[in-house]
């Protein structure tokens, strides 16, 4: 076995990142106390949960269920099943009227025989949290809603949210539904990442229909120390309240998921204690480079004498601004010598990084070049100076 040690380069984009050795740094930043049933707080470009509790409980999600239902509707206009320009009708079953399931639930205001665009729909869905929104779409993506909510939970196994089943399009309180704040920080990040042009709506303060102005109900959108841009609250009695937030720093995203809140002002509170602690002790770093090298090898018996070793993903690591310079990578060859023929981005060790002498994560390690057998002589003369 041989053991390379090589630096680390610091640059932010976006990329996924392969999983901790284990979760804790040394010396990591105290977490801020939180006073909600759960919470999460994610590093969006990495998907780290930088601080959490209770994160994987069940609980119901009220109205942060509607995610998942813009979330479908994304992907039903990326497929090009429909438009955001389509013209919908809306049938009685979204109208509020004689309906007491939305009796003092959150509204749109729609009425039986409105027409709009799917696109003013999902503001009314986003914006005003409208139950009757929901339904609406529901009814023109999928024919229904038992049609939709099938959908929404095929989505749910495909972004593998094991804490999440959803039996509504809205939230409203029903038997057997329940998500977890991690699973809603996975889902918030797949629709930050998935839909740009879609996402902006969750920033939107305001949104009037048929003469009716309603306030977006994060009050962190209008909080000026916090870059917040989104996503969604939720209050039912059961529920308590309920908030994602997410805030930008320069080139970083967190999101923030509070759970099980005293009041609107307390999730609120809780949501801004997580992000300015997150800005404020963390720097997403990028650690590795897809393709770059590391390190160069002899290999023996090949058409070349050296061959080039990497990775083959870039990696980037939410890591406490105060380990940042303890922070070390080495790589480590599965065998002490390598022989030709290899391929390029054939394994033939690990990349590990440490924080001082504690094992944190590590990738694949790949040769980045092709190396094929050597001529006859160069093999032979490869063979004597290897045996002598």
């Amino acid at each position: 076995m041989k053991i390379r040690l090589f630096a680390v380069c610091s640059l932010l984009s976006f990329s996924a990142y392969s999983a901790f050795a284990d979760d804790t740094f040394v010396n990591a930043p105290p977490p801020p106390q939180i006073q909600a049933g759960s919470w999460v707080l994610m590093d969006y470009t990495t998907g780290q949960v930088l601080t959490a509790q209770n994160e994987h409980v069940r609980r119901n999600p009220a109205s942060l269920t509607k995610l998942m239902t813009g979330y479908v509707v994304d992907r039903a206009i990326d497929s090009g099943r429909i438009s955001p320009d389509d013209m919908v009708t809306v049938g009685k079953d979204a109208w509020a009227k004689d309906n007491p399931v939305f009796d003092g639930s959150s509204l749109m205001f729609l009425k039986a025989g409105d027409r709009l665009t799917v696109r003013d729909l999902s503001r009314g869905l986003i914006v005003d949290s409208g139950n009757d929104a929901c339904v609406a779409l529901a009814d023109y993506v999928a024919g229904g809603q038992p049609q939709f909510v099938a959908m929404m939970n095929k989505y749910v196994q495909q972004l593998r949210l094991r804490d999440t089943h959803f039996e509504t399009v809205h939230g409203l309180d029903a038997p057997g539904q329940h998500s977890s704040a991690y699973d809603l920080a996975v889902l918030s990040r797949a629709i930050i990442h998935g839909e740009p042009d879609f996402y902006h709506m969750y920033s939107e303060r305001s949104l009037t229909w048929n003469g009716i102005t309603q306030q977006n109900r994060n009050g962190l959108l209008w909080d000026k120390n916090l870059d917040v841009d989104g996503l969604k609250t939720g209050h039912t009695a059961s529920a308590g309240f309920n908030i994602i937030a997410s805030s930008v720093d320069g080139d970083r995203r967190l999101i923030a998921v509070v759970m099980g809140g005293e009041s609107p002002k307390g999730r609120e509170e809780q949501a801004r204690k997580l992000l300015h602690w997150g800005q404020d002790n963390f720097d997403t770093v990028q650690v590795l480079h897809k393709g770059k090298k590391i390190g160069t090898e002899t290999i023996w018996y090949g058409d070349k004498k050296k061959v080039e070793v990497g990775t083959n993903q870039d990696v980037y690591l939410a890591l406490p601004k105060s380990e940042v310079p303890n922070i070390k990578a080495k790589y480590v060859l599965d065998k002490p010598e390598m022989e030709a023929p290899v391929l390029a981005n054939q394994h033939v060790g690990e990349v590990e990084l440490f924080d001082r002498d504690k094992l944190i994560a590590h990738w694949p390690l790949v040769t980045l070049t092709d190396v094929k057998k050597g001529s006859a002589w160069s093999r032979f003369s490869d063979y004597l100076s290897h045996k002598l």
